[in-house]
């Protein structure tokens, strides 16, 4: 049996296709969100790795900013619950798992089941969320996938605010003016991203095993912050993009099996 699990970010696009609530199949993104040709786009390449079509899929759920607007979805879940599923079943260990996206940062506390506890979020402000980091990553010349090496180099973090990206954008062009390093800037940059984050993950209580999720996860400056800040060490979540399409999947698979259940015990019941 197979399940499909879609999450439509505000900046990428991510599809997961299970094959008996365990087997990963297919797990692609496509760096556009909502709105854009990456839904669908994304939707075609799991299907045709996937070798499979649509009629195969038993049940489909989206997830993500975006979720209202995929036709093919038979229900939608929340990206926090989804997270959570996700993240469970690659590291059953997690206690708590920090997710930083295109446009908002979450920070959720898992119970030993994998259930959500408690949460926050961050939506209102693009600091320290993946927007931040590309608009630094466009004022300093670096691409994102070399950021944390760059950081990797730096000798004294420059101070960067965690309040506001303009402010920020601000500070950062005044940096290079005035000749402070690349390394340093950037190392400022993802201390102030750790900071919001563990702003969030204080408040839900911090406890291990701290996972991390979300695009910004693949920046592994911003991991050592974070672990930094927090006094912890931090797990990357495996393919870190995908796992909130990953727990809508699993949710998809659980809800198919517990309708053949519902309906054997109708069944079994009507012949006694």
């Amino acid at each position: 049996m197979f399940t499909m699990g879609i999450d439509i970010g505000s900046s990428s696009s991510k599809v997961v296709i299970l094959e008996d609530g365990v087997n990963i199949i297919a797990g692609e993104v496509i760096q556009i969100g909502t709105g854009s040709t990456g839904p669908k786009r994304v939707l075609d390449e799991a299907l045709a790795k996937a070798g499979l079509t649509l009629q195969d899929m038993a049940k489909i759920i989206a997830t993500g900013y975006g979720r209202s607007s995929v036709e093919e979805a038979h229900k939608q879940i929340s990206e926090i619950s989804c997270q959570a599923k996700g993240v469970f079943f690659l590291v059953p260990s997690a206690k708590l798992i920090i997710d930083i996206g295109g446009q908002d940062v979450k920070a959720i506390k898992l119970d030993s089941k994998g259930c959500v506890k408690q949460f926050f979020m961050n939506d209102k402000c693009a600091a320290g969320t993946g927007r931040f980091l590309d608009v630094m990553s466009r004022v300093l010349e670096v691409n994102l996938d070399e950021m944390a090496e760059y950081d990797a180099r730096a000798t004294e973090p420059a101070t960067v605010s965690s309040t506001c990206t303009v402010f920020a954008e601000s500070e950062v062009i005044s940096q290079l003016a005035n000749g402070v390093a690349k390394e340093n800037i950037i190392a400022g940059v993802h201390q102030s991203v750790a900071s919001k984050a563990c702003g969030l993950a204080y408040r839900c209580g911090v406890e291990e095993d701290i996972v991390m999720c979300g695009g910004v996860a693949k920046d592994l400056g911003v991991v050592r912050a974070i672990s930094k800040e927090l006094k912890k060490p931090v797990i990357v979540a495996p393919n870190p993009q995908i796992t909130a399409a990953l727990g809508a999947a699993i949710f998809a698979f659980e809800e198919v099996m517990e309708t053949v259940m519902v309906a054997f015990e109708e069944v079994r019941g009507a012949n006694k």
